[in-house]
């Protein structure tokens, strides 16, 4: 751009001074001319790095998610292909043989089945024991009041038949009577202890409960989930929007599970740009002022965005924890630069493909607004200069 200027200014300083003589061509006025475009020039390019930032080091990142294998088996049928063809998010990845996990399955919920007839029955003799104490401490009650009486009954009579006026028959019977009552007494005792060893094995068969099921049941039921769940990730889904590279996975190889064990790798579909500038170009610069881009991978094409975000750390900025003090002043080393974050344009998304394009970018602020744009012109000059491939071969 600045050679453009300067062959505008080359060109009108010719017609005014040599064609059409409207100026006198002498020392005065050659030193003069010489003058204009360095200082112009010079405010130009101070003014636009004030009020038009510019970054010759833009770069497009993009997560990657190493994919790997919830569990092991042989892979049957792998879904995708390496390149550029997007793979959309809960798109099958590859399959896993899942006949293992399904007999699993299969043998889990025979036996909760089991487990859960096994609880029903015990259900019910613990509620025939409990039935059982019931009763025993009902008949347990009756005796007592019988027992009660017949005490009673065998009092009155050794009274009368102290005093003369009962026969000694009537006091046989009663104690009779009393020696029978104690032991139905004793034998309701023991029933209803019985009755409660009994309540007690059932509970011990029963154990202790989880969420209100019983813990033998409970514990199958999550090995039951958990087998099912191993079954449904033997067809492996893309958590993204991405695309496939490093796909080394064929049908026919094994997989082992292993979490530092990837398959395949993938790029997310949508990237993010980051621009590093000098620490003295952003005083200027906020969020959400206007940004243009240019990449070397599509030339002639300028990709609309907006600042997003200032990242104002950088590892000159830190301070590690360690027992050392920290080295300071030791290298001269120059001042470290800070990444500007974009929010791009969502038609440009499309631009944004290549994980680790460079190129150039420009911030334009909210004052300079002619100075933007010779900016902008720079910019699109660079654009189409990216179609050039200066090399011998």
């Amino acid at each position: 751009m600045e050679a453009i200027l300067l062959g505008i200014y080359g060109f009108f300083v010719w017609l005014i001074f040599i064609k059409l003589r409207w100026l006198p061509w002498n020392i005065t006025t050659q030193v003069i001319v010489a003058i204009i475009p360095i200082v112009g020039l010079t405010v130009l390019i101070l003014m636009l790095n004030i009020f038009a930032p510019s970054s010759a080091d833009v770069r497009v990142f993009k997560y990657t998610v190493p994919i790997v294998s919830q569990v092991r088996g042989r892979v049957l049928e792998v879904a995708v292909e390496e390149g550029n063809r997007l793979v959309k998010k809960g798109d099958v990845l590859f399959k896993i043989d899942p006949q293992p996990y399904q007999l699993a399955v299969n043998q889990l919920a025979a036996q909760l089945a089991n487990a859960q007839a096994s609880q029903r029955e015990l259900d019910e003799q613990l509620k025939a024991a409990r039935a059982a104490i019931g009763q025993a401490e009902a008949r347990q009650t009756e005796v007592a009041a019988k027992l009660e009486l017949a005490r009673t009954r065998v009092a009155q009579n050794r009274e009368l038949a102290a005093s003369g006026a009962g026969n000694k028959f009537d006091l046989e019977q009663a104690e009779t009577n009393l020696k029978e009552l104690e032991s139905q007494s004793a034998a309701a005792l023991a029933a209803r202890a019985q009755a409660v060893a009994n309540e007690q094995v059932v509970q011990q068969k029963l154990g202790a409960k989880v969420d209100g099921e019983f813990a033998q049941v409970a514990q199958i039921r999550a090995q039951l989930e958990n087998a099912r769940w191993e079954l449904e990730q033997t067809t492996t889904l893309s958590p993204c929007d991405c695309y496939v590279v490093n796909l080394q996975l064929r049908p026919g190889a094994f997989v082992a599970g292993v979490p530092f064990n990837a398959v395949m790798t993938l790029v997310e579909a949508k990237g993010q740009v980051v621009a590093l500038y000098h620490q003295n170009e952003l005083h200027q610069v906020a969020p959400g002022n206007e940004v243009e881009i240019t990449l070397e991978t599509n030339p002639g094409r300028v990709i609309k965005g907006k600042v997003d975000s200032i990242i104002w750390a950088q590892g000159q900025g830190q301070l590690p924890q360690s027992g050392t003090l920290p080295m300071i002043g030791v290298l001269n080393q120059p001042p470290g630069r800070f990444a500007v974050k974009f929010t791009i344009a969502e038609k440009d998304h499309q631009y944004l493909m290549a994980a680790g394009a460079a190129g150039q970018a420009a911030i334009y602020t909210e004052r300079g607004a002619m100075i933007h744009i010779i900016r902008k012109v720079i910019l699109r000059v660079g654009a189409y200069m990216n179609y050039l491939i200066l090399k011998l071969h």
